[in-house]
């Protein structure tokens, strides 16, 4: 029973590092948009500096798995929750990287004036975090019914990234010189679309944890 106890403990320390890796993750993406809609290069370069305290918790937490796997041994459910606790941390690593674009992006249009006032980015940006939220949440309270609820608003951000290429195509048709602004917002938009496909395989992994069963949510 003390060995049990032990290793549950050990479970809870796991979800409360990827919980806090997802914390930062959140923040970042938040940040990384606000810096760019405000065109704020400070922030920008916090967001930079951001990764490399991500990169750590990744490879704490990448210990943290593998010293679990070795010395426990778990079965069934319990593998399941620790190599979930391990992709998972692959996919917020991915979500920083697409942050730490963004705020490249930020830096790179400094002193330019935007082409237009950005609307459906940051309206993108907000639920694509929420999506990241969301499934961190299933998989703490290891919810199926939030899991599937959360793939699908990936749906809504396909929609978004799909109105924001169209609009940004025309201003590159009737203006050529918005051509170079307009590819590196492009980009963003695709960082974002990028960032809830990761959240979605958060919420794949969080269903093989509970149910055993794979199950491909992102079309």
């Amino acid at each position: 029973m003390t060995t049990r106890h032990s290793f549950d403990e050990s479970l809870v320390e796991l979800q409360q590092q990827i919980l806090r890796m997802g914390s930062l993750v959140e923040n970042m993406i938040s940040s990384s948009v606000e810096s760019l809609a405000r065109q704020d290069v400070k922030l920008a370069e916090k967001v930079i500096d951001m990764e490399k305290e991500i990169d750590l918790l990744e490879m704490e937490i990448e210990q943290r798995c593998l010293k679990l796997i070795a010395t426990q041994q778990p079965l069934a459910k319990d593998l399941r929750r620790i190599t979930a606790g391990f992709k998972i941390i692959t996919d917020l690593e991915r979500m920083a990287d697409y942050s730490h674009d963004i705020a490249k992006v930020t830096i790179r249009l400094s002193g330019q004036p935007l082409i237009k006032p950005l609307i459906d980015i940051p309206r993108m940006s907000v639920l694509a975090q929420k999506m990241v939220k969301d499934a961190l949440d299933a998989y703490v309270k290891e919810d199926v019914e939030l899991a599937y609820q959360m793939c699908k608003d990936d749906d809504m951000v396909d929609q978004i990234y799909s109105q924001i290429f169209r609009e940004l195509l025309t201003y590159m048709m009737e203006d050529p010189r918005t051509i170079s602004q307009a590819t590196y917002l492009l980009f963003v938009g695709r960082y974002i679309e990028r960032i809830a496909d990761h959240a979605t395989n958060i919420g794949e992994r969080v269903i093989y944890l509970v149910t055993g069963e794979k199950k491909e949510l992102n079309d």
